[in-house]
Formats: structure tokens, C-alpha cells, sequence
């Protein structure tokens, strides 16, 4: 803000201020009900309080409407201020490709809030529906000659030679996709934020892109995916997101066996550049991940951009300025957007740490999310002889690891045709009508101080962790809080009472809830004032005569400040 810049200070009190600004930024903080006023002067971002007072506000010579005071948080502006020292401004679009700079931007409230989100594996892959992991298959038939996956393809469709994973495209039609209809279902099923991968390691692209002819709206379905599923993802009021595993391309298939398509220039853009085993990315590769990458931003504005784990071999002057992009667009765009990495793919707190099929088993000081899968062997793309985890597991798993800080994107693996598999919707309608009853545990909550209690554990922590036969108990109970909210959710029925251990005070070491804080405790579903007690065991509740759900049971208990 340039020195002599009129602001008006409407409704301060009942009075109204025309003031003449000559400083920054004004920032204002409401701390047991008193208002400070906080000037920030100079480039460096120094902040000085001082009382609220007329004479004060005309010294700092610059005011923001009452209206931003009484509603607004001032959290975004103290952020503000402190991103001064780093250079960049939150919605300036000033971010450098510096890890320093792209590091300061914090993960989106609207993803704390949100919690769970769907996306889908969709490609030509679709079409053999073959393989523990579907979209990896026709990587073992191209690179394993003497493989059960090679054995299978030429007793399928004839020697690799002759035909390839190019020849698939035609069966990859599509004919059925109804992009409102795929989102009206990830809605129903509860999830806030929704979308696509845009490109596997098959190097197919799913929007309409000018860095190759190999992609959906040219071939196959000949329909914008990326582009419909934005609309109709956004329409129905979810938070995009576009998933990239296009950087694996550059090893998937081998392109210097001359025996096979893979190494043919004309199909390059599908099966990559040609180079030797084991070379480095190539500047051609990059500048083509980068290109298209940059591409989906600025065509179909995704809110999260999910990295798998090729995202390694990325040098890291492309990471720093594909990020650095991508920030600067949202804050151009006045959004808050977030990316999620694997491993130590990136910097630090420069986006969020993805587990896949993992989740933690203790609460984490930083949040996480995972990708899972709704099916029950991590097939990924559309695979006809897998099973589907049951809703009561994808039930536990979300509560989980949202207790623990994290978040879940589950996926699903539509048909060739566009349709998805009905086990899959029956999964996902299971989950929202869960969420119908329970959301209010889940949505717009934080972790509280104990993540969790109960017998059953992981086995390990981190990614590729999850188990199809963990059982979970109703003495596993899950912790997630509102103010003046905690909620204690059972994962199994607890009978006719239920006794919360982590609640009781423990000497010294653990005030645990004081008998008086408890306002009443009720299930969510039923309403009822249910009967307590604290116990030396634990709060012990009685619980309502008839289940309200199906799956994991929520207890609320509402609280007040006892001392």
C-alpha cells in the first residue's frame, strides 16, 4: 500500500473515520475480548501493537471496516506479515522458486476442514482390467518376457510384436461416462474434494492437451475428461483435484527394443523419449512434464495436485518452478491450494505427505493424507476379479486416520465404458449414509489430544501398511474435537455401556475430563441425553437402545470450562 492512500473506517463503534494511510498493513486481534492494533511498518515486516485508541489509528494513518474486524479471522493477516521476512505475501503471487519461499504457504483450511475426498484411476489400462495392480500390468509385459502378464497379453491379444499397449486405445471407448453422474456420486458419498488422474505412466493423457496426440479427447473417448470432471466436480460444490504419475513414463516402457512399438519415434508421445536404461530424464522429458502440468493449472484450475512417487526423478530446479507456478496462480485467483508428495519427493512442509494404502499408528505433529483404494487388493484401475473392502472397514479406516491428523482420498476404478462398478457405489453410498449421521465428527474437526485407545494396532507405521483383516473392537475408540466438542467414536457396538479409559485422570500425568466440564453426552443419530459416570476405569456411558447406525458409534460430549 503506497504512502497518502485513503481508507475509510466505517462503523467503528457508531463512528466512521476517513483516514490518511502511511503505513502497511493494519492487523487486529481479539484476545480475552480486547481488540490490539497491530502496524506493520517497512519492507521488513516489523510488527509493533498498540492500543486501539483515535489517536492511534490516525498516528498509523490507514484502517480496515469494523465489518473485517468483528468478522473476519485475522489469522490470514498475521500470516501476511510473517511471510514478509520470506518475501512472498499469501494472495500477492509472489513466490519465488526458492524452497524457503514455497514452504511458507500453509495447508488450506479448506482441506482441515474437508477431510475426505475421492479420486478415480480411469485410462486405457481400463481396458485388459488384468493384474494385482492393473496399472502397472503392461509394464511386466513389456519389461518381463518369461512373466505371467506376457503370457497372458499374447494368449489375449496376439504377440507384443504385433500388438501393443498403443492398439488398446480403440477398445478404451467410454461410451458411457456422464462426468455430472460420477460426481453427484462422489458427493452422496460424503467426500468434499474430487477428481481424476489426469496421466498414469502409460504417458495417456486424460484432458486435451497440445504436448501430445495421445490423449482422451483425440483418442478413445474423444471427450475432455480432465475438462468435464472439473465442471462437474466444482459444480456440485467439491474442491478439484488432478492426480500426476506422468514422470514414470520415462521408464515404463523400454524404447530401445527394436522388436517392439515401444521403440518406434512415431509413438513417442505415448511411450516416451527414446533413451538408454537407466539415462537421466532428458530436458525434451521435463520440459514436457512441466508443460503439461502448467497446462491442466491454468485450463482447469485443479485445488490439489497429487504426486506419485516418480515425482523423484524430477530435477529439482522443475519441481521448485512448477510449484512456484502453481502457487502463484491460486493467489492470482485469490484460492488456497495444497500438493501432496511421497517419500522425501519434496522439501518439508512445502506440501503434504502422501501414505499410500499406509496411514500412521500414532497422532502426527503434521498432517498427512492417504491414498487408498475401495477395492480389496490395491488394483488401482478397473480390475473384474477383485474384491471390495467392506463399508465397515472403509468406515474405520477414515475415522482413523483422521483422528491421527490425516486425511483420506479413497480411490475408485471405472470400466472402459465410463461406468463404475456397482460394488464400488454400493461402498461409497455406505460411507455417506455413515457420514449422513456421523459427519459432524469428521467434517470441520481437529485431532484432540489423544488420538486413540483400544487394543487393536498397526503393525507398522507408514505407507502400504493397511490391513484387509484388522478387526477393530468397540474398546478402539477414536478422538475428534470442536469447541466445546469431544467426540468419541467406538468402531465396533460397545453393548450396553461403553467405558472410555483415556478420560479418567491419571494422578499427575493427565488431568483427563473433569466431571463437571461434561454438559451431557449423547450418540449422534439418536439425540438423547445418555446416563455417565467417571470412573477410576474411565467414563463409563450407558449407551441408547438401539443402534443408530450401522458401523462406528459416536459419542458427543458436550463440554464447558469447569475451573
Amino acid at each position: 500500500m503506497k504512502d497518502g492512500c485513503n481508507r475509510t473506517l466505517c462503523s467503528l463503534g457508531e463512528k466512521a473515520l476517513t483516514l490518511e494511510a502511511s503505513a502497511t498493513t493494519i492487523l487486529c486481534d481479539k484476545w480475552l475480548n480486547q481488540w490490539r492494533l497491530f502496524v506493520v511498518f517497512g519492507d521488513k515486516g516489523e510488527i509493533e501493537p498498540m492500543s486501539l485508541t483515535r489517536r492511534r489509528l490516525l498516528t498509523a494513518g490507514c484502517a480496515i471496516s469494523a465489518g473485517s474486524l468483528l468478522a473476519n479471522s485475522p489469522l490470514p493477516l498475521v500470516e501476511n506479515a510473517a511471510a514478509k521476512k520470506t518475501g512472498r505475501n499469501r494472495n500477492s503471487g509472489e513466490f519465488q522458486p526458492t524452497w524457503n519461499s514455497l514452504r511458507t504457504l500453509p495447508s488450506p483450511q479448506w482441506l482441515r476442514d474437508s477431510k475426505f475426498g475421492i479420486y478415480t484411476h480411469w485410462g486405457v489400462y481400463a481396458v485388459h482390467g488384468v493384474g494385482k495392480n492393473v496399472t502397472w500390468y503392461v509394464n511386466k509385459v513389456y519389461w518381463q518376457p518369461d512373466s505371467p502378464e506376457r503370457k497372458h497379453w499374447e494368449e489375449t491379444y496376439g504377440p507384443l510384436e504385433k500388438f501393443g499397449y498403443k492398439d488398446l486405445i480403440p477398445k478404451f471407448t467410454g461410451e458411457k461416462f456422464n462426468a455430472d453422474e460420477w460426481a453427484e456420486l462422489f458427493k452422496s458419498a460424503g467426500a468434499r474434494f474430487a477428481g481424476p488422474v489426469a496421466e498414469h505412466h502409460d504417458g495417456f493423457s486424460m484432458w486435451n492437451t497440445k504436448y501430445s496426440e495421445w490423449n482422451a479427447a483425440k483418442m478413445g473417448p474423444k471427450r475432455d475428461i480432465v475438462g468435464e470432471l472439473s465442471k462437474s466436480i466444482k459444480g456440485q460444490g467439491m474442491k478439484f483435484v488432478t492426480a500426476f504419475h506422468h514422470m514414470e513414463n520415462w521408464f515404463f516402457f523400454p524404447t530401445t527394443d527394436k522388436r517392439l512399438d515401444s521403440s518406434d519415434p512415431r509413438y513417442s508421445g505415448l511411450y516416451g523419449f527414446i533413451h538408454e536404461p537407466y539415462a537421466l530424464p532428458t530436458k525434451e522429458h521435463l520440459d514436457r512434464w512441466q508443460g503439461k502440468i502448467i497446462e491442466v493449472i491454468d485450463n482447469y484450475d485443479p485445488d490439489l495436485i497429487w504426486f506419485d512417487f516418480g515425482l523423484e526423478l524430477a530435477h529439482e530446479s522443475y519441481k521448485k518452478d512448477v510449484l512456484a507456478y502453481y502457487y502463484n496462480k491460486a493467489a492470482q485467483r485469490k484460492k488456497d491450494v495444497v500438493v501432496t508428495y511421497k517419500k522425501h519427493n519434496l522439501v518439508p512442509m512445502v506440501g503434504i505427505l502422501d501414505l499410500e494404502l499406509g496411514q500412521e499408528r500414532e497422532l502426527t505433529y503434521n498432517d498427512w493424507i492417504t491414498d487408498s483404494t475401495v477395492d480389496d487388493q490395491g488394483s488401482w484401475g478397473y480390475c473384474p476379479a477383485s474384491g471390495f473392502k467392506s463399508v465397515d472397514n472403509l468406515v474405520d479406516n477414515l475415522v482413523d486416520r483422521v483422528s491421527k491428523n490425516g486425511y483420506l482420498l479413497l480411490n475408485v476404478g471405472p470400466k472402459p465404458d465410463g461406468t463404475i462398478p456397482d460394488e464400488a457405489k454400493d461402498r461409497l453410498r455406505g460411507l455417506g449414509e455413515w457420514l449422513k449421521i456421523n459427519g459432524e465428527a469428521i467434517y470441520d474437526t481437529t485431532p484432540w489430544l489423544i488420538a486413540a485407545e483400544g487394543p487393536t494396532q498397526l503393525e507398522k507405521a507408514g505407507s502400504f501398511n493397511e490391513s484387509n483383516d484388522m478387526k477393530y473392537t468397540a474398546q478402539d475408540i477414536r478422538f475428534t474435537a470442536k469447541p466445546d466438542v469431544l467426540y468419541a467414536i467406538a468402531l465396533d457396538w460397545p453393548g450396553e455401556k461403553a467405558v472410555i479409559k483415556s478420560l479418567a485422570p491419571r494422578g499427575r500425568t493427565w488431568a483427563g475430563l473433569y466431571p463437571n466440564e461434561i454438559v451431557s453426552i449423547t450418540m449422534l443419530g439418536d439425540g438423547k441425553d445418555l446416563k455417565w459416570e467417571m470412573t477410576k476405569e474411565g467414563l463409563a456411558v450407558e449407551t441408547p437402545k438401539s443402534k443408530p447406525c450401522d458401523y462406528a458409534f459416536t459419542f458427543k460430549i458436550t463440554r464447558r470450562r469447569p475451573v
